[in-house]
């Protein structure tokens, strides 16, 4: 793409702003616009890194930028890249793709027809030290592995302690809240290294006195038959000691990623001792974000496919939909169903 090219950035809150910084960064010369679907905000107060500022649908497509990233509630994403795309708009969607499944093939088949790079943004994906597991399990360092725990939590109203947790998205389902959506990024990992599972069961719900109408802990089995394995995942907005971390157990070893310390651990069966990996540290935790817009451009430039393609996205929204119908019948859900 060309320094002088038109991007939009839909909704300004903390991912958007990260995403207008990182831009701005990276394409100095850029024309930025921000797309605000709401009504509380002045057309005139432009915020910096910005050079244009809408209320509406029809002054983006009279802008007509070339590339859009779509952040903001996930209940407006489906709705909001559908419109883009038929406007031959490049996507890079914030995660999780949408809040629901029906019209996404509809927008993933636009972006095919159309030629158009659609990426979601699961961020972790560009997270070295998570790389460097995926490769080792690629490359069988600790044989097959047959079972798994990942884990995240952390307290609500700490994610962003200057602002009132009830008014954010994570807590409102209407705006696509809940642990599920909002921390599905270890279903994505997950996914990326595995791929899908054959069977979800899922337990949890609002467990906590948080003042929200969503779930706030969930426990998940995804279970694989081809390679029998068994993966179990946690998620939780009620941890008041932040966490993010994921045990793997192979034939030939174990390794644990612990993603607040940045460090990887490795028992190995033959030396019977743990090793411990730093060297993926990374310094500065917004690389992973450059990465990502980079790689979304060279994408767009070179006609490559991203890293975390529309299917992908629909795939792990396809495990939310899985877990949230075991939750409500008690059932095992086989995925299978959603052939």
């Amino acid at each position: 793409m060309k320094p002088s090219e038109k991007y939009l950035i839909v909704s300004l809150g903390s991912i958007g702003r990260r995403h207008l910084k990182n831009l701005r960064t990276l394409k100095p010369d850029a024309i930025i616009a921000i797309w605000r679907r709401h009504s509380k905000f002045n057309v005139q107060d432009i915020p910096e890194g910005a050079n244009f500022q809408f209320g509406s649908l029809g002054e983006v497509l009279e802008y007509m930028p070339d590339v859009a990233i779509i952040a903001g509630p996930s209940s407006q994403h489906l709705e909001t890249a559908l419109s883009l795309a038929k406007a031959d708009i490049h996507l890079l969607i914030e995660k999780p793709i949408a809040n629901r499944i029906d019209g996404l093939d509809e927008l993933i088949g636009i972006c095919n027809q159309r030629q158009l790079v659609l990426m979601i943004g699961y961020n972790l994906r560009f997270y070295p030290s998570l790389k460097e597991v995926k490769r080792m399990v690629d490359d069988l360092v600790i044989g097959r592995v047959l079972s798994v725990r990942a884990e995240v939590g952390q307290y609500l109203p700490d994610w962003r302690s200057a602002e009132d947790y009830r008014a954010g998205v994570t807590a409102q389902q209407i705006l696509g809240g809940g642990v599920l959506l909002e921390l599905s990024h270890e279903l994505d990992y997950i996914y990326w290294i595995f791929g899908m599972p054959d069977m979800v069961t899922a337990r949890g719900g609002h467990l906590s006195d948080l003042d929200i109408d969503v779930e706030d802990t969930v426990e998940l089995m995804l279970e694989y038959k081809s390679q029998k394995r068994i993966i179990n995942i946690h998620l939780d907005m009620v941890e008041r000691a932040p966490l993010r971390k994921c045990r793997l157990i192979g034939e030939k070893g174990t390794i644990v990623w612990d993603a607040m310390a940045d460090r990887i651990e490795y028992f190995s069966s033959e030396s019977k001792q743990w090793q411990v990996f730093e060297q993926f540290r990374l310094d500065d935790r917004n690389q992973m974000y450059l990465d990502e817009l980079t790689h979304f451009f060279d994408c767009i430039d070179y006609a490559r496919e991203p890293l975390i393609t529309g299917k992908q996205g629909r795939d792990v929204m396809l495990i939310v939909d899985a877990a949230k119908s075991s939750m409500s019948s008690g059932r095992t859900i086989e995925m299978k169903q959603y052939e």
